[in-house]
This record gives structure tokens, C-alpha cells and sequence, in this order.
């Protein structure tokens, strides 16, 4: 092979615990020319789409894995020639030495694969052999058999930000013991323009501030938890591929103005999937303004290693008790859910309770 022996590029740690991403397109092709950190190639991860750039300069042997495969964190993403070129420090990782992979199939080769991967196939009717594996050194994966496997016709799989919410919610589920308090702020004195996300956020670091118990993270297998001196709220955004939540750091140095801004400017990104990795990272606590969709109250879903998420439903009329007899009044529903280990009901309710207020003393 011209140029001497191979080098070869992983798929490096793109942070936040993930152990995997989704190929989505290349950006070079084999024999392709490349300097360093030129794009060259799109993955997938949780909730965001990462260009990943190259680490040195150099030619293109090998494009190691197809679009649409699962990969693990480390798996071999591309072989360069040897050719002298250096290392841009773009990699996050040890690169692992290149080792042959079959470039044609004889009567005699067979795939490697692991024996409960075997055995899945097995299962499903699915012939090894028909598949190209996207695992390291071209081994099959569970993944590889689960897309062969067959499946009704109206199925498809989860893909992308549709598989990690998947996960996510899953791993919620197993972990947290959920428990949920409510109330109704009164908003009458509200302008008609007022930005109702922005208002949220910044009662809810009034909230954090007075009450840190709810502004926490939780070591479940260490049984501790730490409270938080920063307030970094993530922000749940409806998006047509599912939620994403990117994070709104240090929120209390914000004027209300600033936050608003903000907050536009983290949805547009989250929406547009522009979002870099560290803008969904190590969120606090969570709101949810589920109100402008629709609801009143929601039983929300906690998401570990945070303790609470604070969700608002639809301002609405509602007929109260004024001044010794009954009036109209705009209305707010607020839910809290809180994980219930670390957060007793007294906390969560005296928390609610000076949400409530600050955003009833906003005007």
C-alpha cells in the first residue's frame, strides 16, 4: 500500500458518559486528500449531531464503518496512509494500532461474533454471514442482528435523538422514585407580553437559592448527594426527532432580559440540531413549559443525576376567592416532581411554595 502502514482514527470520547453515536454522513472518501482538522465525518450522539474533524493531515485508505451503524466509543473510524502527517491534538483517546480487516470474503471466512450475538441471530432467523459487522475489526454486533432481524413492515428503528430519549427515559425509570407536588401561581399582573420561559427560570433560581435541597445531584451507587452552588437549568425543547434539553448555565447571572435572549437563542440551536455537546451537559435542574403545547399538570420525568424538574401548564381563567368574594383570575399550573430518595415531600412543597411566590412577585 502506497504511503507505508496505516494509522487509524477512533471514534473518540465525545464526552458526557455516552458510549456510543450513530454514523450519520461522511465528509471525505477513500483516497481522499485530507488536512488536519478538516471535517470528516457526522455522528449522532445524545441529543446532538457532532462533526467530528480530522486529527492530522494525510490520505484516506479506509473508511472503517457505514452510515446509519452504532458505534462504541474507541471503534475505528478510518485508516490514513502513514505518510508523516501529525496529530492536530484533535483526538480524545487512544488511537489503537490498524489491524487487517478483510477486504473480500472467501468460502472459508467467517465473521467474528460473540456467542450471545450468535445466538440472538439465531433467534431471529438472521444468516451472520449476509452481514457486515460495525463493530471493531468488523466484528457483529447485538445492534448489526437487531437491524437484520425482521420486523412488520410499519416498524422502524430508533434512530438518533429517538434512541437516546429512549435510553434516557429507561434509565429514569429503573432509577428514580418519583413523587409529585402541585399548586397555581396567580399571573393576573402579568403584561400580555411577558416571557413566560424567562419568568419561570428565574423564579426557579429564586427557588434553587432559598431551598438547594432540589438543586442537587445524586450518587445513587454512593448513596450521597451534592448540593449545587450554581444553578444550571436545563431547558426541555420539543423538537420534531424528540426532546432535547440544552442547558442554561450560572441562570441567577442573568437579567431577565438577558435570559430571554438566552433562551431564544438555545432553542433556535436546538431545534437547527447546531448544539455543541457542552450545551447539553451537567444541567442542575430541569423546566418544562409544557403550557404552550397544552395541560395543566404533568407527573414529569427526573433524569439522573439531577433530583427535580419543574414543569408549568397552560395560563388559564380561573374563578377564586378576591378580596372577600370571587373574581376571574389568569392562573398558572405548576408541577414538581422530585426524586423521592433524596428530596422529602416537606422540601419539595416549601420549595413550590417560593417558586410560586416569586413568580407571582414578578411584574
Amino acid at each position: 500500500m502506497a504511503g507505508g502502514p496505516e494509522r487509524i482514527f477512533n471514534l473518540p470520547d465525545l464526552g458526557e458518559g455516552l458510549q456510543e453515536a450513530e454514523l450519520v454522513a461522511w465528509h471525505v472518501a477513500e483516497g481522499d486528500h485530507v488536512v488536519a482538522d478538516q471535517p470528516l465525518v457526522s455522528v449522532e450522539t445524545d441529543k446532538a449531531v457532532v462533526e467530528i474533524p480530522s486529527p492530522w493531515a494525510g490520505r484516506i485508505t479506509r473508511l472503517l464503518a457505514t452510515p446509519h451503524a452504532r458505534l462504541p466509543i474507541g471503534a475505528p473510524l478510518v485508516a490514513f496512509s502513514d505518510d508523516g502527517g501529525h496529530d492536530a491534538g484533535t483526538v480524545v483517546g487512544a488511537l489503537a494500532e490498524a489491524v487487517p480487516t478483510p477486504t473480500a470474503r472467501s468460502a472459508t471466512w467467517r465473521p467474528r461474533v460473540a456467542p450471545a450475538v450468535r445466538a440472538l441471530a439465531a433467534a431471529r432467523g438472521v444468516d451472520l454471514a449476509s452481514l457486515t459487522g460495525s463493530g471493531p475489526d468488523g466484528e457483529i454486533t447485538r445492534a448489526d442482528v437487531e437491524r437484520a432481524g425482521s420486523a412488520p413492515a410499519d416498524t422502524e428503528p430508533l434512530r438518533g435523538m429517538r434512541r437516546a430519549m429512549a435510553l434516557r427515559m429507561a434509565e429514569a425509570g429503573r432509577a428514580v422514585v418519583p413523587a409529585t407536588v402541585t399548586d397555581e401561581a396567580d399571573v393576573d399582573a402579568w403584561p400580555a407580553a411577558t416571557p413566560v420561559t424567562a419568568r419561570l427560570v428565574a423564579a426557579l433560581v429564586v427557588g434553587c437559592q432559598a431551598k438547594p435541597a432540589l438543586n442537587a445531584t445524586y450518587d445513587g451507587a454512593a448513596m450521597a448527594r451534592r448540593l449545587n452552588a450554581a444553578v444550571h437549568v436545563g431547558i426541555a425543547v420539543d423538537t420534531e426527532d424528540g426532546l432535547i434539553v440544552p442547558v442554561l448555565r450560572d441562570a441567577a447571572r442573568f437579567s431577565l432580559a438577558d435570559v430571554d435572549a438566552a433562551l431564544t437563542a438555545l432553542v433556535a440551536a436546538a431545534r437547527a440540531r447546531s448544539l455543541a455537546p457542552d450545551a447539553l451537559r451537567d444541567a442542575t435542574i430541569t423546566l418544562s413549559n409544557f403550557g404552550s403545547l397544552g395541560g395543566a399538570f404533568a407527573t414529569l420525568v427526573v433524569v439522573p443525576p439531577q433530583v427535580a424538574i419543574l414543569g408549568a401548564g397552560r395560563i388559564r381563567p380561573v374563578v377564586i376567592p378576591v378580596d372577600g368574594g370571587f373574581g376571574a383570575r389568569r392562573m398558572l399550573p405548576l408541577s414538581l416532581t422530585f426524586d423521592h430518595r433524596v428530596v422529602s415531600g416537606g422540601e419539595a412543597a416549601r420549595f413550590l411554595a417560593v417558586v410560586k411566590a416569586a413568580v407571582e412577585g414578578a411584574s
